[in-house]
């Protein structure tokens, strides 16, 4: 009477000299297996402390390290080819191994777990797992035993791995040619994703956001700029260099839309014993220009290239809008720097928790920046407004008198003081918070 279908039915075959030598073979497989794959992690898993330190020993240890770190790619390489050239003489050997020595007979699923499953877990564990953690936790005893191997196998493979490093080269050429679709926005969402203990996340998104600024949003106004006519004497110079206590001062000719250049305050030092008489124009440097719609991220890189601290922006038709400086630009990524002469130049005073004294000239950039909201928040509103009195003279059509009361989206403007020519100061009042808005207020 035959068994059912369901009893396991296995014939062992007796072993022969041949099976005994795959045997044997087999752990030495392994360990070969194991030993390439604990070498990648002990050499990648190095401190430059770690690195530093070898290096100084002056020994075999020192060699084999400065030999490998010229040859990280073929590293690479090498560990891979050698890694699945054993894995597969494994696999295929305890396969041979197991039809020889085992009769499975109508058992195809058991023989398959022998064959798939417990194979694939030995080689998971005692060739990638097992090793990885080994050489992880003691990195640097782990590459003084494997580095010499290391060497020596990097020799063995290297036709094979410059072929593979050639493929792989020219597949990075051909993928690196397609554009990143992903926008500044989404670069920008990305870091309010991170881990919230990064603690310098909130430079990081105002680095990405540099790309979505101009010029004209941060820049400082003509009306608020100090400038010496290239008429001035010599005395009346040092009055005013004295008076504004600026360190460098464009210089014009009849009108602030003819900037004739930077004057830099250290250069008058060595002459301050001149009288009026002195040409003091002489000392004045080449004025750089941007246009208004400059991104401030290239403006910071041409900063750097020209060594240069300041620039006059100009609008289309080259008028001097006024005058922008690395400080501030890196404001726009650090914050606020004050300095001894920021006090008296104050643009908000908060009155309480929803109220707020703004001056008329402070920018829209900055009172986004001061009310946590996002940048565009008012590109709906301002049309080509760049301050928070343009932008009120942009609703009203007119300079509103003292008193009237304006609402504009959460907020409440009214007028505290205006003249003829400007709006000077104006109370903001926080009515109440929606979706526009990063935070509370």
């Amino acid at each position: 009477m035959e068994p059912p279908s369901y009893v396991l039915s296995i014939a062992f075959f007796p072993l022969n000299s041949e099976h005994l030598i795959w045997l044997a073979l087999l752990p030495i497989l392994i360990f070969m297996s194991a030993l390439v794959s604990g070498s990648e992690t002990a050499f990648f898993s190095m401190s430059p402390q770690d690195i530093d330190n070898i290096k100084k020993n002056k020994n075999k240890t020192s060699d084999y390290l400065n030999r490998l770190l010229e040859k990280q790619d073929h590293l690479l390489a090498t560990v891979l080819i050698f890694n699945n050239f054993i894995n597969i003489a494994i696999i295929l050997i305890s396969t041979y191994l197991t039809h020889s020595l085992i009769d499975f007979g109508d058992n195809v699923v058991f023989g398959f777990v022998i064959e798939g499953v417990l194979i694939t877990f030995v080689l998971v564990l005692f060739c990638e797992v097992i090793p990885k953690l080994l050489t992880a936790s003691r990195p640097v005893s782990s590459f003084k035993f494997v580095a010499k191997p290391l060497v020596i196998m990097i020799k063995i493979a290297k036709p094979l791995s410059y072929a593979l490093m050639r493929t792989t080269s020219l597949l990075n050429r051909k993928i690196s040619k397609r554009k990143s679709n992903m926008s500044i926005d989404d670069l920008s969402d990305a870091i309010d994703f991170t881990d919230k203990s990064i603690g310098d996340k909130k430079i990081l998104k105002s680095i990405v956001e540099l790309t979505n600024i101009d010029a004209k949003d941060i820049m400082r106004p003509r009306i608020d700029v100090y400038a010496v006519d290239i008429e001035f004497d010599f005395k009346k110079l040092l009055t005013f260099v004295v008076d504004c206590g600026y360190s460098r001062i464009p210089v014009y000719e009849e009108n602030f839309d003819n900037i004739k250049g930077i004057l830099f305050v250290k250069d008058l030092l060595p002459y301050l014993n001149r009288d009026e008489s002195f040409e003091w124009q002489s000392l004045i440097r080449e004025a750089y220009f941007v246009p208004e719609n400059k991104k401030i991220n290239d403006l910071l890189k041409k900063f750097q290239q020209k060594s240069i601290h300041m620039a006059v922006v100009v609008d289309e038709y080259g008028g001097t809008s006024g005058i922008i400086t690395l400080e501030d630009i890196l404001e726009e990524i650090v914050g606020e720097i004050s300095d001894e002469n920021d006090e008296s130049q104050k643009l908000f005073t908060k009155l309480n928790t929803n109220t707020y004294l703004f001056e008329g000239k402070i920018s829209l950039n900055d009172f986004c920046k001061i009310m946590n909201l996002d940048n565009d928040y008012f590109d709906e509103t301002n049309g080509d407004a760049e301050t928070l009195a343009g932008l009120i003279l942009e609703i009203c059509g007119e300079i509103p008198a003292d008193g009237r009361e304006i609402e504009l989206k959460q907020f409440g403007l009214k007028i505290e003081s205006s003249d003829a020519k400007r709006i000077k100061e104006i109370k903001v009042t926080v009515k109440s918070q929606n979706n526009d808005s990063k935070n509370d207020s």
